[in-house]
């Protein structure tokens, strides 16, 4: 894969980049699913005026674009890797919050959380002892396709330069640097746009599949 302006290995630095941008997308998914999974579930659960409240706040987050939110988040706090992962996942969670309400709904009427409810069992034991169990697998399926949306977000920000700095390597700072001298050096834009590609195929085709095999179980 050649090597860079400064003659550094690209294949070391792709390498190196890589175990950033799949911790950035597997540890952002993790804080906007604990997040979405909290709201919808007590929305879904306990309806009215609850759900009401916390859907509003959900829509008006949904207002506003993914990427320019955490663009202006980042540039207050600053650019770093505990940032981006943070922020990232504390903006991404509201597609899990209605998702987990609309399974909530749903399962809250069946028959065997009508026979724990009438059994004494409090909220908390019938969420995640009957309900959430149910709706593990749609939850799983958007986890796994919120992880390339995630390193997308992650490369974006470093191609700006609003992400992980220099030295540091990660795929989006690779193709920032390598986008002056793309005439002369073309595989420094190629290969690390190639992994991107790669990486967010791989996690689409995976949820892909999950989904199906949700879909023929159920």
């Amino acid at each position: 894969m050649g090597t860079d302006n400064l003659g550094r290995d690209v294949l070391s630095r792709m390498m190196h980049g890589a175990s950033i941008s799949l911790t950035v997308g597997l540890v952002a998914v993790a804080v906007s699913l604990g997040i979405g999974m909290a709201v919808g579930a007590i929305a879904g659960y306990f309806g009215g005026i609850i759900d009401q409240v916390l859907m509003r706040a959900v829509d008006a987050l949904l207002c506003f674009p993914t990427f320019f939110l955490i663009l202006t988040v980042v540039a207050l706090l600053g650019p770093s890797l505990l940032n981006i992962v943070i922020v990232i996942g504390l903006v991404s969670w509201t597609g899990t919050a209605r998702l987990v309400r609309s399974e909530f709904l749903t399962l809250r009427e069946t028959e065997y959380v009508k026979s724990a409810r009438v059994l004494g069992q409090n909220a908390w034991p019938i969420i995640t002892r009957h309900i959430l169990p149910n709706a593990a697998a749609p939850i799983l399926v958007t986890a796994v396709l919120g992880i390339p949306d995630a390193i997308l977000q992650e490369a974006g920000l470093s191609f700006l330069g609003f992400g992980v700095q220099p030295p540091q390597a990660t795929w989006g700072n690779i193709i920032a640097d390598g986008k002056t001298y793309l005439l002369d050096a073309w595989w420094l834009n190629i290969f690390p746009g190639l992994a991107i590609l790669i990486a967010s195929l791989s996690f689409y085709l995976a949820g892909d599949a999950l989904r199906e095999a949700a879909e023929s179980r159920s």
